[in-house]
């Protein structure tokens, strides 16, 4: 005799077959997310499809539209950027940018590449750890929203970030895009940042890799923990302090909120500073090239001069060197909201095809420093 504590119409033969069918589906997306991460998308099933779109990309919203418009990963591998708006209904530029290069990184994997390291960073990590390590968790509701994950990461350009992400304050996009260019030194390997991280917890070694939080570490370490906290979502982290070299002591103490006329403070910060940092900006490619990939070698998912238009898809990507980010870092002692002028304001929309390359990485002179 079955008990049923709730009401008899918990214990009903149709609420029984509704629960077992509820449990075999779930039964057989996680099988169906297992052939994901085994088998070459051109091998993919109708069913295979949609359990990658849904718990692999986190797009769950476009689940029925492809269940009735694509039914093989080969397919999948062909659809165009007009297929992904008009056959899926992807009108997000953004979402369809994170499909786009996914598909781009899974047909790499059909020519006997493995997938990127970037393809292990989903946007719960971007938005939550990734944003909280660089100094800008305030940005994180609207990467969580985007979708973006690493190799959404790869691809941002300043005018995604105004546009998109909300991201308006040039210096925050200077700290984005040298948060993504540490991620390019270290080939998108979250374990390898975690290692290096770990290694400089408890010394003053290898400072590119510090986190904001370890900024402020060093700061009260140094006696100045009266004005740590104001780099609390500041943006400031070690990628900025090492790969920006017009990031100095001067912008630092503006950061920090170190008064103008606090002189002995400020040359004992640039003391300190220049103590840690500068011999870091002379060994950071060697650094690169030991634990990563070196700057101005293209990524499996970027790569410079690149131009694929394959299926109707056509994205080109690309990177700059580094020293062509921040361009000099205003020495007005006031604050202001908006740290300066971009160049190339007239550089094309690059939601469809990939802006400009130089868009990306210059522009930002006249930049100035702000405590907020």
């Amino acid at each position: 005799m079955n008990f049923c504590p709730d009401s008899d119409s918990q214990c009903s033969p149709t609420r029984q077959s509704l629960s077992l069918s509820e449990g075999e589906e779930q039964t057989d997306r996680l099988q169906q997310v297992e052939l994901v991460r085994t088998t070459p998308m051109s091998h993919w099933k109708a069913g295979t499809v949609q359990a990658w779109l849904e718990v692999v990309m986190a797009m769950p919203m476009y689940v029925k539209a492809c269940a009735e418009n694509v039914k093989s990963g080969k397919v999948l591998l062909s659809l165009s950027d007009e297929d992904l708006e008009l056959g899926l209904g992807v009108c997000s530029s953004l979402h369809r940018r994170k499909l786009r290069l996914a598909i781009e990184d899974y047909r790499d994997a059909e020519a006997g590449r493995s997938l990127s390291k970037a393809a292990d960073l989903d946007h719960h990590w971007v938005a939550k750890a990734w944003l909280n390590d660089i100094g800008l968790s305030q940005y994180s509701q609207a990467f969580q929203n985007h979708l973006v994950d690493g190799r959404m990461l790869n691809s941002l350009m300043k005018r995604d970030l105004e546009k998109h992400l909300n991201v308006s304050k040039k210096f925050h996009q200077i700290s984005i895009l040298l948060g993504i260019e540490l991620l390019y030194q270290v080939n998108f390997s979250r374990e390898a940042l975690q290692e290096r991280r770990a290694r400089c917890e408890t010394q003053n070694i290898d400072p590119v890799v510090w986190t904001n939080q370890r900024v402020l570490k060093w700061v009260r370490d140094i006696d100045l923990k009266e004005y740590a906290d104001n780099l609390t979502n500041s943006g400031v982290h070690g990628a900025v302090l090492v790969l920006e070299p017009t990031f100095n002591a001067e912008a630092m103490a503006t950061a920090l909120g170190i008064p103008s006329g606090k002189h002995i403070l400020r040359r004992h910060l640039a003391e300190e500073m220049s103590a840690i940092f500068h011999p870091a900006n002379s060994t950071g490619i060697r650094e690169a090239e030991r634990f990563g990939t070196p700057p101005g070698r293209a990524s499996s998912i970027t790569r410079a001069g690149k131009e694929e238009n394959s299926g109707g898809i056509k994205y080109k990507a690309g990177r700059l060197p580094l020293g062509k980010i921040g361009r000099g870092f205003s020495k007005d002692p006031d604050f202001h909201d908006d740290y300066g002028s971009l160049q190339n304001e007239d550089c094309g929309d690059d939601d469809s095809q990939g802006g400009p390359e130089q868009c990306r990485l210059e522009g930002y002179n006249g930049l100035e420093v702000t405590n907020v």
